[in-house]
């Protein structure tokens, strides 16, 4: 029997096909039509696959979490709650910074989604095992996921223009190298992240040793 000329269709080429399209042109350029085009099918070849143009994206976003390493909360793993959290933050925004179109939907939540519920498994799970209440591992969580989606949402220095007229001393005594900012905006937004990211967990490490006394709180303190 002669082979089909073109692969057949799946859910694996759709999610990519859709991935590619959202990176390059963001979440309002995916149409059920567009992809069906772009794969050489027919509209209605989608549907044996997803029902809706938004079941698509969830899975997109999906591909996205389970590019996020979550080998710092195995069991076997030997890094303290802190630099767990830590490491696997800068994983969590290389994954978003790579994709930032999708962020959007990654902000609501993982919902039924199977990564992102992994994630949040392996988050929540890990911080129990290290002496956290559940409800305070809860709140960890959360506040984690706002810190990092928010940082990707956006760049703090691309919001400056390449302009140093722009920013009149007069006007703005103290932006005066703002327009420096855009041509540094890796350099500054890693650092703002990270500066952020161990702010918090200073934070969180003196919460630690207030509510598990008895639990080696000096290893939430190494950083």
């Amino acid at each position: 029997m002669a082979r089909p000329r073109k692969p057949l269709l799946s859910r694996a080429r759709i999610v990519a096909a859709a991935a590619a399209l959202v990176d390059a042109e963001g979440l309002e350029a995916v149409s059920t039509r567009r992809l069906a085009a772009g794969l050489g099918v027919s509209g209605p070849s989608l549907y044996n696959h997803f029902r809706t143009k938004d079941e698509i994206l969830e899975a997109v976003a999906d591909a996205v979490s389970a590019q996020v390493d979550l080998s710092m909360f195995d069991e076997s793993d030997a890094r303290d709650w802190r630099t767990a959290l830590h490491d696997w933050a800068l994983s969590y925004r290389a994954a978003l910074t790579d994709h930032p179109n999708i962020v959007p939907v990654l902000a609501r939540g993982p919902g039924r989604r199977p990564a992102g519920l992994r994630v949040a498994d392996a988050v929540f799970g890990a911080m129990v095992r290290a002496g956290w209440p559940p409800a305070q591992a809860t709140y960890i969580g959360a506040l984690m996921r706002y810190f990092i989606t928010g940082s990707a949402l956006g760049s703090f220095a691309r919001g400056f223009v390449d302009d140093e007229t722009a920013y009149d001393p007069a006007d703005y005594p103290h932006l005066g190298q703002a327009h420096l900012l855009a041509e540094r905006r890796e350099k500054v937004d890693e650092g703002a992240f990270e500066t952020g990211l161990r702010a918090l967990l200073d934070g969180l490490a003196l919460q630690y040793a207030a509510v598990v006394p008895d639990a080696h709180a000096a290893a939430g303190t190494e950083r």
